[in-house]
């Protein structure tokens, strides 16, 4: 889904090969010897293809020249409505263009900040649907209004639909923590004088279970977010400030008419009843051992 969103393709050997690379990429991150390499730099000795991050700068370079190749083609397509498209078109104030290097590390941060954590927030959002039967039939009750003609935009406004993934993405957010922020004055914080040239580094994880604004917050209830508006300091899965994920909006395009969909053309039950615990992948907060499922039924119901 990511790859068609962001270069408009979903078949071909280009396609085939940079979703082969991408996977082995991102495969790296599970390990935490290569998630400490990015913030020990330290670690970051190139000691040929089978040290950590001789490996991890190898499989860079490898999809680094498969999305230069890709954006050379492309220079010559007009009017793509897909990111890489969006993403040559766009000039700044003074007419100019985007440098091949800022569009590469673009698509890189779109492809691994868009593939993983959407995944695991829509496998929780299956997980939490599917243990609590008010909740799933308060949300069928809701999809029954819809039908494979509702335009998608109407789809993504469901109060309670977007109650849902709104409360997945609370209780066991993607990423734990956000990106640190390194202060450029001095700064009182609760009591606390912090120096120039300190990083902070929130923690959305503890702020999406603090007491005072979550009530009883191991429990899943979307019921929260209809109860009440949080503000952007209080409910943070995409972190906030001009440095929030830039692709915080099509993740949550993409989690409701995912979940949408699915729900309207199967019936789902959760293999195994027991409770699944969150588990620390490489960046990302994911379910143990994955979330398996069962097709009960089968309906007719295609979104175009």
């Amino acid at each position: 889904m990511i790859l068609r969103a962001v270069f408009g393709i979903n078949k071909g050997v280009y396609y085939n090969e940079l979703g082969k690379r991408f996977s082995q990429f991102l495969d790296l991150f599970n390990s935490p010897i290569y998630t400490t390499t990015l913030f020990l730099p330290f670690l970051q000795k190139n000691l040929g293809k089978w040290s950590p991050w001789g490996n991890f700068k190898y499989q860079q370079q490898a999809i680094y020249t498969l999305l230069e190749q890709e954006i050379e083609q492309r220079k010559e397509v007009k009017n793509g409505e897909d990111i890489l498209s969006l993403l040559l078109s766009a000039t700044d104030e003074e007419g100019h263009h985007l440098s091949k290097a800022e569009i590469m590390d673009e698509l890189v941060t779109l492809l691994f900040a868009g593939h993983e954590t959407t995944a695991s927030s829509l496998a929780w959002a299956f997980y939490w649907v599917h243990s609590q039967p008010e909740v799933y039939h308060n949300l069928m009750d809701e999809l029954a209004t819809i039908n494979p003609e509702t335009d998608p935009t109407e789809i993504a406004k469901l109060p309670y639909l977007s109650a849902v993934v709104s409360e997945s993405l609370r209780i066991y957010p993607s990423v734990i923590f956000a990106f640190g922020r390194t202060l450029k004055t001095p700064l009182e914080f609760m009591g606390y004088a912090l120096e120039k040239g300190l990083t902070l580094v929130p923690s959305i994880y503890l702020v999406h279970h603090h007491p005072d604004i979550y009530p009883d917050s191991k429990k899943f209830k979307p019921e929260r977010f209809l109860e009440r508006q949080f503000s952007p300091y209080e409910f943070i899965p995409f972190a906030g400030s001009n440095r929030r994920c830039l692709g915080y909006a099509l993740a949550l395009y993409e989690m409701k008419l995912v979940l949408a969909t699915v729900l309207k053309q199967v019936d789902l039950t959760l293999a195994n009843p027991r409770p699944i615990l969150p588990v620390r992948r490489g960046f990302t907060l994911s379910p143990s051992g994955g979330v398996k499922m069962k097709i009960a039924n089968k309906y007719q119901f295609i979104h175009r």
